[in-house]
């Protein structure tokens, strides 16, 4: 191979870094993103297929239910690299926490839909539900991060060495 590519290749992080964000967080964001996607498609199609037998609310609450315990699964593995069973209820309640905050923001916008524009078409609370999620993505995100990475993170050099032994 070249030198000059060899070199050049050497340069390049082993993890993708946005600007201003460390490389850890950087591959964090993009893994979860990734994760979101799928989870947002998956979420489409069961509350395209649940409405067409039940209201909004009960079908947003039940496609919310369905991928949540995927969702959070896949960012516990891929996103924030948590593999086994020694936490894995305590990270599915971090979910479910995630869940209840993302299902109180959905529904109050395809409520507030409800009252804004009576009758709006499907295509309509579709797109004002996956913008709610978008947004309940964020706190997701946060939520998920403090709580079940943020638990196994080590302290950072400075903080541990003020830390009393055990």
């Amino acid at each position: 191979m070249d030198t000059n590519l060899t070199r050049h290749l050497q340069c390049i992080p082993a993890q993708p870094e946005a600007p201003g964000l460390p490389a850890r967080l950087s591959r964090e964001v993009l893994t979860f993103a990734a994760i979101g996607v799928v989870s947002t498609a998956a979420y489409a199609l069961l509350y395209v297929a649940l409405r067409s037998v039940m209201d909004a609310v009960p079908a947003n609450a039940a496609a919310l239910v369905i991928t949540a315990i995927g969702n959070t699964e896949a960012n516990r593995r891929f996103t924030f690299d948590v593999r086994g069973r020694g936490s894995m209820v305590r990270d599915q309640f971090g979910g479910l926490v995630a869940l209840a905050v993302a299902l109180a923001i959905t529904t109050a916008s395809v409520n507030l839909l409800a009252a804004l524009v009576p009758g709006a078409p499907r295509i309509l609370e579709l797109g004002v539900l996956v913008t709610a999620n978008a947004l309940a993505t964020i706190a997701r995100f946060v939520l998920l991060r403090t709580w079940i990475a943020g638990a196994r993170r080590p302290l950072p050099a400075h903080a541990a060495a003020t830390q009393p032994k055990e």
